[in-house]
């Protein structure tokens, strides 16, 4: 397999995720998904074991800070709780911020049985994550964590057409209307997280994003941010957390998507965020 294909496979199967977007389908199969990618179903259940243990990992080394553990263990999730985090890739990572929550309240609070129904699907703007609101509801979530507007500030054929997917006064009212929508039969704790910003040159350099002739405006990201900064709900700031532009160790090399360390510290603004709210 050449390197580029094996770039390719793991940026897939990181990110874009064929069995939530396509779950309607019957022929969602894990044979078939592996198929997809080329691989067989062993071959593809070890690539996503190796994500897992990373998130794991980012897990455990967080707990191993004795005050984060403890923040953890005084979250206000009760026992039975169903958390749902709703965004577009960079929840839908399989080591993602959500993921590495999951893994912690594994370990340090198994007998809660609290349940995280990661509903992050790579690529969607706030327009697309309007569209699943009655699955979120359907589902009774007790806490939401949205983190939405980062696609909406894409822009395809970025030398010849560079419109965002959506203007800020859309945002704005899908944004509202995902916390109406999903809170309007049942009592739900809501948490923002603001979309963070890019690094251009290496998203204009990255081998799919920048040959698929894909950008983000940071102004327009900015902007996002203060839309949710005015919510009344807990927020959590990831500009300010991951730096406005970001620090270049908190991005992968597309410059778009968080790193592990990236991803570890947007779960411990989130945990920190709600500590302070408790």
């Amino acid at each position: 397999m050449s390197d580029q294909l094996e770039k390719q496979l793991e940026f897939g199967i990181q990110f874009i995720h064929p069995e939530k977007s396509l779950a309607a389908f019957p022929g969602a199969t894990p044979e078939n998904i592996s198929r997809l990618y080329g691989l067989t179903v062993e071959q593809y259940e070890q690539r996503v074991q190796r994500f897992s243990e990373r998130a794991e990992q980012a897990a455990e080394g967080l707990l191993a800070d004795p005050d984060m553990a403890a923040r953890l263990e005084e979250l206000p999730f009760q026992p039975g709780a169903v958390l749902v985090a709703l965004g577009d890739s960079i929840t839908d990572d399989r080591q993602s911020w959500f993921e590495i929550l999951r893994h912690m309240l594994k370990l340090r609070r198994p007998d809660d049985h609290i349940q995280l129904i990661n509903a992050g699907i790579s690529g969607e703007t706030t327009s697309q994550m309007i569209a699943r609101t009655q699955a979120v509801r359907d589902v009774k979530p007790d806490w939401v964590f949205c983190f939405a507007g980062t696609n909406d500030a894409r822009t395809h054929l970025r030398d010849v057409c560079p419109t965002t997917m959506a203007s800020i006064g859309e945002t704005e009212r899908n944004l509202v209307a995902l916390r109406q929508n999903i809170c309007a039969e049942r009592e739900t704790h809501w948490v923002w997280l603001t979309p963070a910003s890019v690094l251009k040159e290496r998203v204009h350099s990255h081998f799919q994003l920048g040959a698929a002739q894909l950008t983000w405006s940071n102004t327009h990201l900015k902007a996002i941010g203060d839309i949710v900064r005015r919510q009344p709900e807990p927020v959590v700031d990831l500009q300010e957390t991951l730096g406005m532009p970001p620090e270049p160790q908190y991005l992968l090399d597309d410059g778009v998507h968080p790193s592990l360390e990236g991803q570890k510290a947007i779960v411990t603004a989130v945990i920190n965020t709600i500590a302070a709210e408790a």
